[in-house]
C-alpha cells in the first residue's frame, strides 16, 4: 500500500496535493463531528480520549483509500455526478476498513452511530466542497468571458432589461446610473446604483467598460441626446431599449436592443399627428403616390397603409425600386389593394390611362430628380423634364380626372435657388400655384430638408465611406443643411396635406441646421472609431453648391398653423396668367437645349434663380 501511495505521489502535482490535504482535512472533521453530533454537542470526557485515539488510525486509513481510489485524477474544477459516485464509493469501502481495523486493533469507546454519521458527513464536505468551488471558477470564468455593461437607468425599463441580461451569454452587468437622486446607492435585482449619469465616464474607466444600454425608453430627444454624448465621452458603444410600447407589452428582448442611430442626435421631438383629420383624409380613398419607390414616396406609402385606403397605386419609372417596394408591402400587407405601375410622370398618355382606371381621390406627387451636380450641366434639361414637365402632366392629369387634392414633396433648395435642380422645383411649385382655383382639385405644397438616410443623402454616402475605411469627404468644412428623419418627413407631409386648400407653401419645421463635418464626426464615433483612424477630407464646393440652406425665398413671408412643426409661406411675388402657358411652351419644345440654355430660361421664368458661377468660389 506504501508503494502504491509512493508511486502515485511522484506523479501528482500541487493542485492534487492541496485536494488531497483538503480531504484529509474533511476526514478530521468528519470524524470529529460525528462524535460530536452522537452526543448531542457535548462529547464527554471519556469518549474525548476515545475520539481523538481512533481519529489516529481512521484518518490515515481514510487518506490512503483517497489515493488507492484515484480521487485525484479528476479536476475540482469540472466536478460531477461521476466524481461524487468514486466519492461515495471510497468514504463507504474506507468505512468498512477503518471500523474493521479498530475491532482488530481493539481500541473501544467508538460508538456504532459513528459508523453511519461520519460516512455521511464526509460524503458532504468532499461534494459540497467540491461542487461550490466548480461553480465558482465557472462563475468566475464566465465573467471573464462576458463583456462589461453599464446600464444607463434604474426603472422599470432597467429591471426588465437586467432579467434578459442574466440570461444572455455575451454581456454581465457591472452596475448602473440614474439621475434620480433617491435611487443612488441603492440595488436593482442586486445591482447597484452607483450614481448619475454625468458620472458615466468615470466608472467607465474604472470599469472597463465597453458598452452603455440606454434604458430609459421615456426619454425626450433632448435628454437622449445628452445621454449619447456621454456615451462618447466615455468611450463607449451606446445601445438603446426599444420603445415604451414595446416594454409594456412584454416584447423587448434582448434581441431588439439597438445602436443609437444618427437620427437620435436630431434631439427632435416626436411628431404629433391629427389621427381624426388623417382617418378622415386617407381612410377608404383611393391614393395615388409617384415616386413610390424612393425614399419619401415609399415612406409615405407605409405611413399611409396605416390608415387603410381603399386602394394604394404606387407609381415609379425605377423597375428594381417597385420591385423593393412589391417584395415589402406582399409580405407585410398581404390583404391591402395595392396596384404597382411602372410609369415616367412625363408621360401624359400612361397618366391618362392610370387616372381614367383607377379614379384617384388624392395624389401625393415625390416623383423627383434631387441630385444638384448632376443637373447643374450634362442633364439640366432632363431636371427640368423630370422636375418641371413631370409635376405639370401629373398635376393636369389631377385636374381633367377629377382628383381632390394634389400634395406636392418640394425641397428648401426651391428657396432663393443657385443651382438648376432648386429653380426646377421653385418652378415646379409655381406650377402647382399657378393651377389653383381653376378647377375642384385642391393643391398643397409641402417644402423640407435633407432627410437622414434618403437615396443620394450624406448620410449612407458617410457609411459607404466608413465601411470603407475612410476618408470621409466634405466639400466644405462650414457648409451646413436642415435635417430630420424619413418618418417624421412623411407624417408631416401628410398632415400638410390634410390641411392645406388652396395652394399654400408648407413650411417644415427643420430645427437647427447642422453642420456636415459635424455629422461625419458622429457618424465616424458611433461606428466605434476615430478621426484618426477614418480621416475628414475638405474637396470644395461643388457646382451649384450652396454653403446655407434656406427654408423661405426674400419675398416670403410665413404665418402659423394649428400645427407646431408647419407654416405657411406666403409669396409676396405673383405670376402672371401668361406664365403658365409659357411654361408648357418651353417644356414642349422639339430641340433639346444646352445646360446654359436652360439656365438662361430658368433665370427669366424663376425672377429668384441666380445661377452660381462656380461652386469652389462661392466658398470665398
Amino acid at each position: 500500500m506504501l508503494t502504491a501511495i509512493k508511486r502515485q505521489l511522484g506523479s501528482v502535482n500541487y493542485l492534487a496535493f492541496s485536494a488531497f490535504a483538503h480531504d484529509v482535512l474533511a476526514a478530521c472533521a468528519a470524524w470529529i463531528c460525528a462524535f460530536w453530533l452522537r452526543f448531542n454537542l457535548d462529547i464527554p470526557a471519556p469518549f474525548m480520549f476515545s475520539a481523538a485515539e481512533s481519529a489516529l488510525i481512521a484518518v490515515p486509513i481514510q487518506a490512503s483509500f483517497f489515493w488507492l481510489f484515484g480521487l485525484y485524477r479528476g479536476i475540482w474544477r469540472f466536478a460531477s455526478l461521476p466524481d461524487l459516485r468514486n466519492i461515495v464509493i471510497t468514504v463507504c469501502v474506507a468505512t468498512l476498513a477503518i471500523f474493521t481495523a479498530l475491532q482488530m486493533i481493539g481500541i473501544s469507546g467508538v460508538p456504532r452511530s459513528v459508523a453511519l454519521l461520519y460516512p455521511l458527513l464526509l460524503i458532504i464536505l468532499m461534494g459540497g466542497n467540491r461542487a461550490l468551488y466548480r461553480g465558482w471558477k465557472d462563475r468566475a470564468h464566465y465573467d471573464l468571458q462576458r463583456e462589461p455593461v453599464i446600464v444607463l437607468g434604474a426603472g422599470a425599463a432597467a429591471a426588465k432589461l437586467i432579467g434578459d441580461i442574466l440570461r444572455h451569454p455575451k454581456w454581465r452587468i457591472v452596475g448602473l446610473l440614474d439621475d434620480d437622486p433617491r435611487k443612488h446607492n441603492r440595488s436593482l435585482h442586486g445591482y447597484r446604483v452607483l450614481g448619475n449619469l454625468a458620472s458615466l465616464p468615470f466608472w467607465a474607466k474604472s470599469l472597463h467598460v465597453q458598452m452603455a444600454i440606454i434604458a430609459i425608453p421615456s426619454m425626450t430627444p433632448e435628454q437622449r441626446y445628452r445621454a449619447i454624448r456621454l456615451c462618447e465621452q466615455a468611450h463607449v458603444q451606446a445601445m438603446s431599449v426599444p420603445a415604451l410600447d414595446d416594454l409594456i407589452s412584454g416584447e423587448m428582448q434582448i434581441a431588439a436592443l439597438k445602436e443609437v442611430q444618427i437620427d437620435d442626435l436630431l434631439g427632435r421631438n416626436p411628431v404629433e399627428l391629427d389621427i381624426a383629420a388623417l382617418k378622415h383624409l386617407l381612410t377608404d380613398k383611393v391614393v395615388l403616390i409617384s415616386g413610390a419607390g424612393g425614399s419619401i414616396g415609399s415612406e409615405l406609402c407605409r405611413q399611409i397603409l396605416s390608415f387603410h385606403p381603399k386602394r394604394l397605386v404606387l407609381v415609379e419609372a425605377s423597375e428594381y425600386a417597385l420591385y423593393r417596394i412589391e417584395e415589402e408591402f406582399r409580405q407585410i400587407h398581404p390583404s391591402a389593394l395595392i396596384d404597382y405601375l411602372l410609369a415616367d410622370v412625363r408621360n401624359k398618355q400612361r397618366l391618362d390611362e392610370i387616372m381614367a382606371q383607377f379614379q384617384p381621390e388624392l395624389v401625393f406627387h415625390a416623383a423627383a430628380y434631387k441630385h444638384v451636380p448632376m443637373m447643374e450641366a450634362a442633364n439640366a434639361w432632363e431636371g427640368v423634364q423630370n422636375n418641371v414637365l413631370g409635376t405639370y402632366c401629373l398635376a393636369m392629369a389631377s385636374l381633367e380626372y377629377g382628383v381632390q387634392k394634389f400634395v406636392l414633396i418640394s425641397t428648401d433648395k426651391a428657396v432663393n435657388p443657385t443651382n438648376v435642380m432648386g429653380a426646377s422645383k421653385r418652378m415646379a411649385e409655381l406650377v402647382c400655384q399657378s393651377l389653383q382655383g381653376h378647377h375642384d382639385t385642391e393643391f398643397v405644397i409641402v417644402r423640407f430638408g435633407n432627410v437622414l438616410g434618403s437615396n443620394g443623402s450624406v448620410v449612407p454616402k458617410f457609411r459607404e465611406q466608413i465601411a470603407r475605411g475612410g476618408p470621409i469627404t466634405i466639400t466644405h468644412p462650414d457648409i451646413t443643411r436642415y435635417f430630420m428623419s424619413i418618418p417624421e418627413a412623411a407624417q408631416l407631409v401628410l398632415q400638410a396635406g390634410q390641411m392645406g386648400k388652396h395652394g399654400e407653401i408648407f413650411v417644415l419645421d427643420m430645427g437647427k441646421p447642422v453642420k456636415i463635418v459635424d455629422l461625419a464626426r458622429e457618424m465616424i464615433r458611433l461606428s466605434g472609431f476615430t478621426e484618426e483612424q477614418i480621416p475628414i477630407q475638405i474637396t470644395g464646393l461643388r457646382p451649384g453648391e450652396k454653403l446655407y440652406e434656406e427654408l423661405l425665398t426674400d419675398s416670403e413671408q410665413t404665418q402659423p398653423t394649428p400645427h407646431p412643426k408647419l407654416r405657411i409661406a406666403r409669396s409676396l411675388t405673383k405670376v402672371d396668367e401668361q406664365w403658365l402657358p409659357l411654361v408648357a411652351q418651353w417644356l414642349r419644345q422639339e430641340r433639346r437645349p444646352s445646360a446654359n440654355e436652360v439656365k438662361s430660361s430658368l433665370q427669366a421664368l424663376i425672377a429668384e434663380y441666380k445661377p452660381a458661377k462656380h461652386g469652389r468660389a462661392q466658398a470665398d
